[in-house]
């Protein structure tokens, strides 16, 4: 599983499809999706997981149900809900849980975390991805992040998903470069409403941790 075809012009496609091809990600998972925004994350993990599968697309915002609901109009397994993160009920537990660039923005990220981990299945998995937002570079400047509450919590990503009593099976960080136009620039612009022009890019490295719930009878991380 090299590439999520429906994230072809994600510029973090790579992380997210290394983070799934490790966990085997396949036919007849159930996975829950917190943040999911549009739903194109979402959408990618039905193809994925395909009609046997079940992919929960939650979001704090009713627009985002909405939204989602219409990009996932042809996958009958993708079922929208409207929750905050730190209010996650499922009717069932899942396989994989998954977030990226939800926990920047939240009150509380370790009660999202331990939300996210309470609703997996004994051997299932979490995987969190979020920016060092002042690592970024546009120009050799440092990014900024004015309207997240926690810009750089990927710098803390890896002890918060130990803290939530998740096995940290793997962590790494990763961030696309590029300059003058192409997909980079274009992603800056849709963020920062700043066009880079021609000035050199590193968009912040996005932090992948990811996470198991221990199996009945394993001992659970050391805290």
């Amino acid at each position: 599983m090299s590439e999520l075809t429906g994230l072809r012009d994600d510029v973090y496609r790579r992380p997210l499809a290394t983070a799934l091809s490790r966990l085997g990600l396949g036919s007849g998972w159930r996975c829950l999706d917190v943040g999911a925004g549009g739903g194109d994350v979402s959408v990618a993990l039905a193809e994925m997981v395909g009609r046997h599968g079940r992919i929960y697309a939650v979001d704090s915002d009713p627009r985002a149900r909405d939204e989602v609901a219409r990009t996932a109009a042809a996958h009958t397994q993708v079922i929208a809900l409207t929750q905050a993160g730190e209010d996650l009920i499922l009717p069932e537990q899942v396989d994989l849980a998954f977030c990226r660039f939800l926990l920047l923005h939240v009150h509380d990220p370790s009660v999202v975390l331990c939300r996210m981990a309470a609703v997996v299945r004994a051997g299932g998995w979490v995987v969190a991805q979020e920016p060092i937002t002042s690592a970024g570079r546009i120009a050799g400047s440092p990014m900024s992040m004015p309207d997240a509450r926690h810009p750089d919590i990927g710098a803390m990503l890896p002890a918060l998903v130990r803290d939530a009593g998740l096995e940290v099976v793997d962590a790494w960080a990763e961030a696309p470069a590029g300059v003058g136009p192409g997909p980079v620039a274009r992603y800056l612009e849709t963020l920062t409403g700043v066009d880079p022009g021609d000035d050199p890019v590193v968009l912040p490295p996005l932090v992948t941790v990811i996470g198991r719930r221990a199996e009945e009878g394993e001992s659970g991380p050391s805290q």
